[in-house]
């Protein structure tokens, strides 16, 4: 086993042991990577998820992400989400999760991401992909948070034959009452296991997030996910991932989508079967 599978595992084990209060975000993980798509490319994504704990459930979809290699080393993303909230209406986490239940349309998010240093055989590749959230949902009915808020990451990846590692931290900047701004971070491990699968598994860890969030704790959880490849259609998966928190506060995340990429040479896919989500592997430049 080479050097970087050791240092990620070594680097997993420190986070469970030491449950850090940190938070991400990257199809169909948390952990995202800073590799933009390929220049002239498209990614287009459908998908669910839901992120809870006891005091709050919340849930994502249908939404809908776009990524577009605008230049060279540059990714243009947007997500329009719909989604739903389900407060537990239990007096023993009053002040937070108190409320009716509601669906609708959520903050939309937009980003650039940005490859900073490319992977090179002894370096990893390092990006961010600062992110914003638009008030597009409603903050009366608690589908939103009601003001512009931040996303600052940076990312690290590295390929080592069949196996990619994915890692970083980043700070979210939440400028409202009853909410936290706070750090996050995740490490994230995947093996392709033949043509049509890949596996994966992370841990992502995120500080306390206020008493207006599901997340009023610091939380460390391990997901398990992946991406299974249809035959004869190589710009099409389905993604799915599923976790649960081993340390701090008990927090369930979820993940099911369609994805579908294409660029300059290939054929738009259908539009009847654009499904979510996105995949992350090394495209390169």
């Amino acid at each position: 086993m080479s050097c970087w599978p050791r240092l990620v595992l070594a680097t997993l084990t420190l986070f469970i042991v030491g449950a850090a209060s940190l938070h991400a975000q990257g199809p169909p993980y948390q952990t995202d990577d800073p590799v933009p798509v390929d220049y002239r490319h498209y990614e287009f994504y459908i998908f669910g998820g839901a992120d809870g704990t006891p005091v709050e459930m919340d849930s994502t979809g249908p939404a809908f992400e776009f990524n577009w290699g605008a230049l060279p080393r540059l990714q243009i993303h947007a997500i329009l989400p719909w989604g739903s909230i389900h407060p537990s209406n239990k007096p023993v986490y009053a002040p937070a999760g108190i409320g009716p239940s509601a669906f609708g349309l959520t903050d939309m998010e937009l980003g650039v991401k940005v490859a900073l240093i490319k992977e090179s055989s002894r370096f990893p590749q390092i990006g961010t992909f600062p992110m914003f959230e638009l008030p597009t949902g409603s903050y009366d009915r608690g589908l939103g948070v009601g003001k512009v808020y931040y996303k600052i990451p940076l990312w690290l990846q590295k390929n080592e034959g069949k196996w990619l590692f994915d890692g970083g931290a980043g700070y979210e900047v939440v400028p409202q009452t009853d909410y936290k701004s706070f750090v996050y971070t995740g490490w994230l491990v995947k093996r392709e296991i033949n043509k049509r699968l890949e596996l994966g598994a992370e841990m992502f860890a995120h500080g306390s997030e206020g008493v207006a969030a599901p997340q009023t704790q610091s939380s460390t959880l391990l997901d398990v996910g992946g991406y299974y490849h249809f035959k004869n259609h190589p710009g099409e998966q389905f993604l799915f991932c599923y976790g649960h928190s081993i340390a701090g506060q008990t927090e369930n995340y979820a993940y099911a989508g369609m994805y579908w990429t294409w660029g300059k040479g290939d054929s738009a896919p259908d539009a009847a079967n654009l499904w979510l989500n996105r995949p992350r592997t090394a495209n390169g430049f």
